[in-house]
């Protein structure tokens, strides 16, 4: 085998290793709780829910506030007033260190 068609093995190995590892993906399931449709309808249509668990250490209650601002003001989130004040207090209450 040349090393060129080892290479081209080895390369078709990890993306394939890639693929099956992106593939196997699970559902991230938020906490129940006040809010969680509104955030399952308007943050994920955008990004992956698994956002909010893993900034959830870092983030207190005005935190998640300036998360949302920033995903309407910076990223143009098309979410309604109501919508950012309702995601904002789902977050805090259940996801706030």
């Amino acid at each position: 085998m040349s090393r060129f068609h080892a290479l081209a093995i080895a390369l078709v190995a990890g993306v394939s290793g890639t693929v099956v590892a992106l593939g196997a993906e699970s559902d991230i399931k938020l906490k129940p709780g006040t809010g969680l449709d509104v955030v399952q309808g308007n943050c994920a249509a955008c990004h992956s829910l698994d956002y909010i668990v893993i900034n959830s250490p870092f983030l207190d209650a005005p935190g998640w506030q300036a998360e949302v601002t920033k995903m309407v003001n910076a990223y143009g989130a098309p979410i309604e007033k109501a919508d950012q004040d309702k995601i904002a207090a789902y977050l805090a209450a259940n996801y706030a260190k």
